[in-house]
């Protein structure tokens, strides 16, 4: 094994006060992890529920790169902490020293680490889920224009398109993002970050 040039400086998160002593256990005595803020955050929870999310912002906010460790987890938890931040994820039952050593050295190489079961049901999710919504650039064009306050005959003479063809375009985003009216595509377009 090789060991990182420099020491990592590694915090260890965990209500439970024997857990927490042995993750630092397991990580502290090795020369190559310091404890500290400011590297990697070692968060042991025993689900990923509201309160590990809002763990883990918090750690990513302190400028943390956070490895998850917890006892429940599948794909739609493990999705839900990869969103909140974590860079990767450990099972608790797994999280022997040498696999925790080696996650915890490929999250301060800004690399991420996932049970391989996880993995492939995230990507199985990921290729079952929906395209993201995308607009073309004219229908950006017209949604940037309705966002700004602009009128049907005001976006068509500033794009040089009809009044009939600006209300078309919006018509067909409403329909095709199933959303309720121009201001609800506004905010979703804003929201999804498409214009």
């Amino acid at each position: 094994m090789t060991t990182l040039e420099r020491t990592v400086p590694v915090r260890v998160l965990a209500a439970d006060p024997f857990l927490r002593a042995g993750l630092e256990s397991a990580l502290y005595g090795r020369g190559e992890f310091t404890g500290a803020d400011g590297g990697v955050a070692v968060l042991a929870v025993d689900e990923v529920d509201d309160a590990a999310v809002d763990a883990i912002r918090t750690a990513k906010e302190r400028n943390a790169t956070v490895l998850l460790v917890t006892g429940k987890v599948d794909a739609p938890r493990a999705a839900r902490a990869i969103e909140a931040g974590a860079c990767g994820v450990l099972r608790r039952e797994q999280a022997c020293e040498q696999t925790l050593v080696s996650a915890v050295r490929a999250a301060a190489t800004g690399h991420g680490t996932m049970p391989p079961d996880l993995l492939s049901d995230l990507f199985d999710a990921r290729q079952a889920a929906p395209a993201a919504p995308t607009l073309d650039a004219r229908e950006r064009d017209v949604l940037r224009m309705v966002a700004d306050g602009h009128e049907t005959a005001e976006i068509a003479s500033a794009l040089a398109y009809s009044a009939r063809t600006v209300t078309t375009i919006v018509h067909d985003i409403t329909h095709r993002l199933r959303l309720r009216n121009r201001a609800h595509a506004v905010a979703f377009a804003l929201r999804e970050g498409l214009i």
